[in-house]
């Protein structure tokens, strides 16, 4: 049974064991591609703000957000989380999310940890819905400056306020920041490493990072352009840091909605007869 198309407040999907929150704007997937979005490590569905349905008017299609598990409004988990979770959400969860609300052609477009799950799911998953990937300051591999960074959020959670700020968009923000900042942290973190996912892909991508992103750095846009065999398309944003779409909303806006614009044309174009 297809959950309902419904920005509504109280809108859960059954996914598994847990209940997530999401959130639905612009057309049905029966009547325009879907653009479905995953949230950072620290975030959740509010904390898009209202880009969702920006997206959805700039592009014309329908645009759905959700929380993880763990996040947001969602039903919580167990801590510590396991080392492969972004494999796990990309593996056991997004299929099933695309499933229960009957989304037919789409893209991807996940931020930083959203976005690794998005590219784990790309390169692992043989799904034929998904035509292309929107990656903002994904995540390929340990990157030491961004190790370093979320080392020190602990003291700005304890102490700084960070925990209230969180509260406004958790149910439950302990294990929103702990699941997030422990698995990170763990000395095993070091080794994570997801790039072999890029070989996999056979889709176009849009690439999106800021050179002043404290959680990563430019190595991992290298990452993609060393090893992708698909379209890539690249938006660097100098003195950006690690939320473009918030720090450069309409540079950032502009290029996802024109990325999107240039995959349906290219696929609702006729095929040439060779």
């Amino acid at each position: 049974m297809t959950a309902p198309w419904t920005s509504a407040p109280d809108a859960r999907l059954h996914v598994g064991d847990a209940d997530l929150e999401y959130a639905c704007f612009g057309p049905t997937p029966d009547q325009a591609p879907t653009l479905v979005m995953l949230h950072e490590g620290l975030g959740s569905l509010s904390l898009w703000r209202d880009l969702p349905e920006r997206l959805a008017a700039a592009t014309g299609w329908g645009v759905v957000a959700y929380s993880r598990a763990g996040y947001g409004q969602s039903s919580t988990v167990p801590l510590p989380r396991p080392m492969d979770y972004a494999d796990r959400e990309a593996k056991d969860v997004l299929g099933a999310v695309l499933d229960a609300l009957g989304v037919g052609s789409c893209v991807l477009m996940g931020h930083s940890e959203g976005a690794s799950i998005c590219a784990i799911y790309a390169g692992s998953v043989s799904d034929m819905r998904v035509r292309g990937l929107v990656l903002i300051a994904p995540h390929f591999f340990a990157d030491p400056r961004g190790l370093a960074h979320m080392s020190s959020v602990r003291k700005a959670y304890e102490t700084g306020g960070l925990r209230e700020k969180m509260a406004r968009h958790h149910a439950d923000p302990d294990v929103a920041f702990f699941g997030w900042h422990d698995r990170w942290t763990h000395p095993d973190q070091v080794r994570w490493n997801i790039a072999d996912s890029i070989d996999h892909w056979r889709i176009p991508v849009l690439a999106i990072q800021g050179s002043e992103d404290a959680y990563g750095s430019l190595d991992q846009i290298t990452e993609i352009e060393d090893r992708i065999y698909a379209p890539l398309e690249m938006l660097l944003l100098d003195d950006i840091g690690h939320m473009p779409q918030f720090e450069a909303p309409d540079v950032t806006l502009t290029a996802i909605t024109e990325f999107c614009t240039r995959l349906q044309a290219f696929e609702q174009s006729p095929s040439p007869i060779v």
